[in-house]
């Protein structure tokens, strides 16, 4: 779950975000623009952050908690990757056909 929030305080700076909408002119409806816009965007990725840090948190323990006895030959990052690439796969072959 740390490495979440950690990706995330790196990649995403809220101030920019709040400063990219104020000079494009838009707002977020009923919250002020500039630094009341910041903390809102900052408290939305908080919680955000937070349901899919857990999510892979499960995802990546349920294989450990599930298939103890067994000799499993990937974990639950493994199995993470596989289901998206399998997802991708058929999102590009629904496009094709």
């Amino acid at each position: 779950m740390f490495f979440c929030y950690f990706y995330t305080a790196i990649q995403f700076n809220p101030n920019e975000v709040a400063d990219n909408i104020k000079r494009s002119g838009g707002f977020i409806p009923g919250i002020r623009p500039g630094k009341n816009t910041a903390e809102y965007i900052d408290r939305i990725i908080t919680r955000i952050t937070a349901f899919g840090a857990l999510y892979i948190s499960v995802i990546c323990i349920i294989p450990i908690a599930f298939v103890s006895k067994m000799q499993i030959f990937f974990g639950g990052t493994g199995l993470l990757i596989v289901v998206g690439v399998a997802m991708d796969v058929i999102a590009r072959f629904r496009r094709i056909c």
